[in-house]
């Protein structure tokens, strides 16, 4: 399979140490197989830092995603367990992940996410009005994190 990633800077070797705490899945690579969707993860990068944007193509043998080489964590759609998942993830302020997976796939949360999660934390909504408004509102769509050496050394450059 071919997924992208969109950035403001290029590189040719990726590095984990320089992912951000506080994400979606963790401290981690995201790809997209939309590469329309990488692109405006780019320009949203462009804005916020400045630099160009520009779209990293990757090969990843897919197989790999059942055949037992990697710990793979799949949401297919928003659930009670995603979203727990994007809190746990989001208040971790660790250098370490809060969980062992290689590679997690699902759904990207709504922007607004940091809103939400304070909401949350404060009792003013419930889990279920949680999960609801953190459905992204251009419709669902779908991330690769890659989260580990391992998983990254299985990614080709194109």
């Amino acid at each position: 399979m071919i997924l992208y990633h969109g950035t403001n800077t290029d590189f040719t070797a990726i590095d984990l140490n320089k992912s951000q705490r506080g994400k979606d899945f963790g401290c981690g690579f995201y790809l997209s197989e939309l590469e329309s969707q990488a692109e405006e993860m780019a320009k949203f990068k462009v804005k916020l830092f400045g630099g160009q944007y520009i779209v990293q193509s990757y090969e990843f043998n897919e197989a790999h995603l059942s055949d037992g080489t990697l710990r793979f964590q799949r949401f297919d759609s928003y659930s009670r367990d995603w979203a727990e998942f994007i809190l746990a993830n989001r208040q971790n302020r660790n250098a370490d992940n809060i969980h062992d997976y290689d590679i997690v796939y699902g759904p990207i949360a709504n922007d607004k996410v940091g809103a939400q999660i304070r909401n949350v934390m404060e009792q003013n909504i419930n889990m279920d009005t949680f999960l609801e408004r953190l459905k992204y509102m251009k419709g669902i769509t779908f991330q690769y994190f890659f989260g580990s050496k391992k998983a990254i050394q299985m990614l080709r450059r194109l």
